[in-house]
């Protein structure tokens, strides 16, 4: 699999998803702003990847800070936070990485700005490493929905190229394979800037997954013919109740799936679950620059000039529309996720649907 993102040199080194799949190019990011602008345009996406450029963005940002004490240093880290936060609204693993690298520094008052500056470093190495190990187990929940010859539809791209490696959305797919398992997967093209397309088509080829590309409009005329057994997609942002955010289109695959009674199932890093909004109404829902729909790729008009655009970047998908949500601690109901919250609980105890 391509590395999506790494520190390297003392540098955040970031896959420049908006070249694919037809060039492979690497961006050197020498401070937080560079990764702030990456996750702004797209250059990485997922949420997964983004909470690790975050994690990356808040390293690389202390190391230009000149502070004589824990207290300077903090208040300089400040601007960094905010500017990491309010790159993209809708996905939690921004807010979530930037805690934790807060929380991390908090308990390692004491050390010297020095040493805070390492263990930003490690921290975000760390939060890397959990993200590919957390995929697969995914992965390996996940593959129990799979049973040999399944057509699986995903929509997006919550693959390799959206986390640190492995993917949420394709990681049972990919344990699938691993098995032995004689799979397809139907890859929606996902407008308007094509992830499906682009990254989804390209990386299941790169590792030799049978894949077909299909326009985001044949979904529902696969399913009514009977050429789509199970869905799997991603989610940028999950809530206490069940509801998923992800990329626009995921609702109408929802309740096309709920129409011909075909599974439909979200991959869900707990990390992505937002805890503190209670319905999935209340998720900050990203609208973005209508040329992203007027033009393909920026370069080739196919709108009348100044006609009105509305491009919403995410829809949520009540959880009644939800099979169920794979977590790396087990396969919930949505009406069960609420109780990832309970720390008090032991899940290799815990009995999963």
């Amino acid at each position: 699999m391509v590395s999506t993102i790494n520190w390297k040199d003392s540098k955040v080194s970031i896959l420049d998803q908006t070249k694919l799949p037809h060039e492979v190019i690497y961006i050197d990011c020498t401070n937080y702003l560079t990764v702030v602008d990456c996750i702004k345009r797209l250059s990485i996406r997922g949420a997964p990847a983004i909470g690790i450029a975050a994690a990356m963005g808040v390293a690389i940002g202390c190391q230009d800070i000149h502070a004589s004490n824990f207290e300077e240093f903090i208040k300089e880290l400040q601007p960094v936070y905010k500017a990491l936060v309010d790159s993209r609204p809708t996905a939690v693993n921004i807010q979530w990485a930037v805690n934790r690298m807060d929380a991390m520094l908090l308990k390692n008052r004491d050390k010297t700005i020095l040493e805070l500056k390492e263990l930003t470093i490690k921290e975000s190495q760390d939060i890397l490493e959990e993200d590919i190990r957390i995929n697969r187990q995914i992965g390996e929940w996940g593959a129990q929905f799979i049973k040999d010859g399944d057509i699986i539809l995903t929509h997006c791209n919550a693959g390799s190229l959206a986390t640190g490696g492995y993917g949420t959305a394709t990681a049972p797919i990919r344990v699938a394979h691993e098995q032995g398992k004689i799979i397809h997967v139907i890859a929606d093209e996902t407008r308007p800037i094509l992830q499906g397309a682009r990254l989804t088509a390209w990386e299941l080829m790169q590792d030799n997954i049978p894949v077909t590309l299909i326009t985001d409009n044949t979904a529902g005329a696969l399913m009514k013919k009977g050429e789509i057994n199970l869905c799997i997609v991603g989610t940028d942002r999950t809530v206490k109740n069940g509801d998923v955010a992800n990329k626009i289109g995921t609702y109408s695959v929802a309740v096309l799936a709920s129409v011909h009674n075909i599974p439909f199932y979200v991959a869900a890093p707990i990390s992505s679950i937002d805890f503190n909004l209670t319905h999935g109404d209340q998720i900050p829902i990203e609208e973005r620059c209508p040329e992203e729909v007027t033009n393909i790729s920026g370069i080739c008009p196919i709108a009348p000039v100044d006609v009105m655009v509305k491009n919403i970047a995410f829809d949520v998908t009540p959880a009644k529309y939800i099979t169920a949500i794979i977590t790396e601690k087990g396969a919930f109901k949505p009406t069960d996720l609420h109780i990832l919250s309970d720390k008090s609980i032991d899940f290799t105890k815990y009995r999963i649907m």
